[in-house]
């Protein structure tokens, strides 16, 4: 593992055009052997783009194990590059529309999905915003250990672990408004606190907890998309503040968060999570998909 540290580190001297060549490459050797998770791609895209043929599915996936590695080679500039290189790959659109909550010192959660440029935006927006964020632990102590420091690199972050629950979360929004939660509820996490709102038209277990937190905080709800521009930078562009969010309906507001998250796949199909079993989690009487 710390061989792989080491490697990052040295890839993150290429020149950016070097890097997106390796990412090429890595991507195609990837789909090509990782196939559990190339399986799990096709299944989710076959489930959310019905439409499309075979081939134009195995288009995206292709073009997504090519974010996937281009992430994974960014972790040596999040982890190891001076901050400003970091700053000079991310443009930032639109933050006025979280600045005016936190000039009025109220709570904000950044609704953040899992796009393929999610940690090299963040490292930037890190410098200058202090950030709550929730954690899961890594099995590999010394993965942990480097992940856990590479989010401390500017001491302005705080991390709330997942196994801890809301009620951290909660105290930390009420007591530091200052440092909005990165929060990125759009995965499976079972059927626990969870409702089925449509995704693509497919029932997804989804998370009420954007809405738990935001009625238990009052916080407002600031979207914020991270995407790769075709020249290899990033973009994190903020979106306005959802109103009358959160409703008296839980799976009418899970859908409302499913409906803005599909509507952003759609713009850039590529360079969303796809390997992640999002459809694992089945309505009862359902097979399993995967």
């Amino acid at each position: 593992m710390k061989t792989a540290f080491f490697i990052l580190n040295l890839i993150r001297l290429l020149p950016r055009p070097a890097l997106l060549l390796l990412a090429r490459a890595l991507g195609c050797l990837a789909y090509w052997l990782v196939i559990p998770r190339r399986r799990v791609g096709l299944v989710n895209l076959r489930l959310c783009f019905p439409q499309l043929t075979d081939g134009e599915r195995k288009k995206i996936l292709k073009k997504h194990f090519f974010h996937m590695a281009l992430l994974i080679l960014e972790y040596g500039l999040c982890w190891y590059a001076p901050a400003a290189t970091i700053r000079r790959l991310v443009d930032v659109h639109d933050q006025h529309y979280l600045d005016e909550y936190l000039a009025q010192q109220r709570p904000v959660i950044l609704l953040y999905p899992h796009f393929t440029a999610f940690e090299l935006a963040v490292f930037a927006l890190n410098q200058d915003l202090p950030l709550t964020s929730v954690y899961s632990h890594q099995k590999n102590p010394l993965l942990d250990e480097q992940i856990l420091r590479g989010r401390h690199r500017y001491q302005n972050v705080f991390l709330v672990g997942r196994t801890e629950g809301l009620r951290s979360v909660v105290r930390r929004l009420r007591d530091c408004p200052d440092a909005p939660l990165l929060y990125l509820p759009d995965q499976d996490f079972g059927v626990q606190n969870s409702v089925f709102a449509d995704f693509f038209s497919v029932p997804a277990a989804t998370t009420t907890g954007l809405a738990r937190l935001a009625r238990m905080t009052g916080a407002a709800v600031v979207p914020v998309v991270a995407r790769r521009l075709p020249n290899g930078r990033a973009q994190l562009r903020f979106y306005p503040a959802w109103t009358d969010f959160p409703s008296e309906n839980a799976p009418d507001d899970a859908r409302r968060m499913n409906a803005f998250i599909e509507a952003r796949v759609r713009e850039m199909p590529e360079q969303y999570f796809w390997l992640h079993k999002r459809f694992k989690t089945r309505p009862q009487g359902e097979s399993g998909v995967y």
